[in-house]
């Protein structure tokens, strides 16, 4: 932020945006939990009325019009002359939930899950300790794990995550110089499909817990790359990783402490040929620590979620690489607060 100049003026308009910046997040959220998206997206033309919206959403006429009118200042509905509202081009395709690129699955965790976590954010930072299902005993992924629901949610959650990055990595990296790719802590296998989809050369597959096989199978299939991606059951911290010119974990890191980082990453390591090639994705923390707000909230959302994890610079993720021992390690943008870290061994 520059200078200001002698006849600006200093207001608080910019500290209330923020401090209330939550009424904004949850109408989207709500939005996105009722369907609205797609019930529009299913319409014919594309748009309905606010009357037909309330009847088919289920709102109460005191709620209808506000509600609608402010997704529309929001920027994600657009309303017409004569009152009909519509899906702008974004909400169109990403967030409804029959096409492939929906990113709903993301928010309706964030809906049901981190919403009410976040409410505890200041006890967060206060103890170090959890927020989630551990402050009644229990662990976020077993929980996710044991549940098909829950678990089904999740891959697809993960899948709408990793569509940017995934595109962008495959526009990014020298796939040409490689033959095998494998996605550990995979979900539904949304990376190697996209890989795969954009690079008829690559084979592989994804590596998660057994539980997500079906998950995987279904969605490679439906891409049709069933001969060419395959499922390793496995748990990355005590099993050997796949072997494959090139190794991906994305959204993996963040999730544990730094003596865990350091051995997945060394795991990595061991799997890969020399010359072969390990991706890390985040939302990697700018090295100054000063611009990627994005990334240093997912860090807060990490002490939210875990007992140990955080969300990392560039920097840290190429120091770790090389202690493990990759020769070559750099840092290049993806999509919008998304990174990745390449070692190269």
């Amino acid at each position: 932020m520059g200078e200001r100049g002698p006849d600006e003026q200093v207001t608080p308009d910019a500290i209330m945006q923020l401090g209330l910046g939550f009424w904004g997040s949850k109408t989207l959220l709500s939005a996105v939990e009722l369907g609205l998206f797609t019930e529009l997206a299913a319409s014919a033309g594309g748009t309905l009325d606010a009357d037909s919206l309330a009847g088919r959403l289920g709102l109460h006429a005191r709620s209808a019009r506000d509600f609608l009118d402010a997704l529309v200042a929001l920027r994600v509905l657009d309303r017409s002359d004569d009152g009909s509202y519509r899906n702008t081009p974004e909400s169109e395709l990403f967030l409804d939930r029959r096409k492939p690129a929906y990113v709903g699955g993301m928010l309706e965790m964030a809906n049901a899950r981190l919403y009410p976590f976040w409410g505890s954010l200041t006890e967060a930072l206060r103890t170090g300790e959890p927020q989630n299902e551990a402050k009644r005993g229990g662990d976020i992924f077993d929980e996710l794990y044991a549940d098909p629901e829950r678990l089904k949610g999740f891959v697809k959650a993960m899948t709408g995550l990793s569509q940017g990055p995934a595109q962008a990595m495959a526009a990014k990296f020298p796939w040409r110089d490689h033959r095998t790719v494998f996605d550990i802590g995979c979900a539904e296998g949304g990376v190697p499909v996209r890989l795969a989809s954009a690079h008829p050369h690559l084979t592989g597959g994804g590596f998660d817990l057994p539980d997500v096989r079906p998950h995987f199978e279904a969605h490679v299939a439906a891409h049709g790359l069933s001969d060419r991606l395959a499922f390793h059951a496995g748990d990355f911290f005590t099993d050997p990783l796949p072997r494959a010119d090139v190794l991906v974990m994305g959204h993996i890191l963040h999730d544990w402490d730094l003596e865990k980082k350091r051995l997945l990453i060394s795991k990595a390591f061991d799997a890969l040929p020399p010359g072969g090639a390990f991706i890390a994705y985040d939302s990697i923390i700018d090295d100054a620590r000063r611009e990627n707000a994005f990334g240093l909230l997912m860090s807060l959302n990490m002490l939210i979620e875990t007992r140990g994890g955080f969300d990392y610079t560039g920097a840290d993720c190429m120091g770790w690489m090389r202690q493990a021992g990759f020769r070559e390690a750099r840092t290049e943008h993806l999509v919008g607060p998304l990174s990745m870290v390449v070692g190269v061994k």
